[in-house]
């Protein structure tokens, strides 16, 4: 890193969070990771069309992207995709929002991606989730136009705190007498005020417990099932894929989740995507991205 460019993850999260309200979030030095270079590395995504679009969001105007592939037969579902980044950071160009959605609609999955405001300073729950819920309801409200698909086969997903978004948006929807989407893909979710340690009382000087809290807003918000959806009911949720990573401090808290979706007589599949590590889906070159993806795909095609 150079001396204007600190490694954030190694700054005590204040100091990170000054860093980035002060110069926004810092270039990915990847030179391969654009759309034009990942259609050469892939040749597979050359047909997938893109579209930019802006939902009008609670938090302001948020920017969304449609991918669609109209060579590629229609798999019967399309996804609203919310990718991760500590509630601090994260766009829809990463590989972990752009790639992925390029792949799957390379695979006949149409997808929305779709962004929300970070906790950078006086911003936190529920206005990231706020912004997500709007996401979903412009893409249920426009279905049809969008990803060829009505509302009733639309999915919702994220990674990492895109997971927590998304299942905590499903939480809503559900304990609002809402229509909860037809299925949830959650890959790495952080779904607990701890993730390593879901069921516990986080340690306050822990980087999960300082996550928490900055997305969360208190020490109170750390009991919310909205705002924390590990710590709620799994009663109404659709049905659910939840991918791990067999390195990934975050394991124990997707792990849970899809067990209590499971004892709860929920349809819940758990993958554990192994010699993986959190956010490896936003690294295409990675083996274990590929084959998260294909178990994606073949869960959806399995349903839909």
């Amino acid at each position: 890193m150079t001396d204007t460019q600190p490694d954030l993850r190694a700054l005590p999260l204040p100091e990170a969070l000054a860093w980035l309200r002060e110069h926004g979030e810092p270039a990915d030095p990847r030179p391969d990771i654009d759309t034009a270079s990942l259609r050469r590395r892939f040749p597979r995504l050359a047909h997938v069309r893109t579209r930019d679009l802006i939902v009008e969001a609670p938090s302001g105007p948020q920017p969304a992207r449609l991918y669609r592939d109209d060579t590629v037969a229609h798999a019967g579902a399309a996804l609203v995709w919310v990718h991760g980044g500590a509630f601090i950071g994260g766009h829809l160009d990463m590989p972990e929002s752009n790639w992925v959605a390029l792949e799957l609609a390379a695979r006949g999955i149409p997808v929305l991606a779709v962004d929300y405001v970070k906790c950078l300073g006086d911003v936190h729950f529920p206005a990231p989730s706020d912004d997500v819920l709007a996401g979903w309801r412009y893409a249920r409200a426009n279905s049809a136009e969008l990803l060829g698909v009505e509302p009733g086969a639309l999915l919702l997903g994220g990674a990492s705190a895109g997971g927590n978004l998304t299942a905590g948006v499903v939480a809503r929807l559900r304990d609002a007498g809402a229509a909860v989407p037809a299925g949830l893909v959650l890959v790495y979710p952080a779904l607990d005020p701890d993730g390593a340690r879901p069921g516990t009382t986080p340690d306050p000087e822990s980087p999960f417990a300082q996550l928490s809290v900055n997305y969360g807003g208190s020490p109170a918000a750390l009991l919310d099932p909205h705002a924390f959806p590990g710590l709620g009911s799994v009663g109404g949720f659709p049905p659910t894929l939840v991918v791990v990573c067999e390195q990934d401090a975050l394991r124990p808290s997707g792990e849970a989740f899809a067990a209590r979706l499971t004892a709860a007589g929920r349809d819940s599949t758990l993958h554990v995507e192994p010699a993986a590590d959190h956010a490896h889906i936003n690294e295409p070159s990675h083996l274990g991205a590929a084959r998260t993806l294909a178990a994606v795909v073949a869960w959806i095609a399995a349903r839909w």
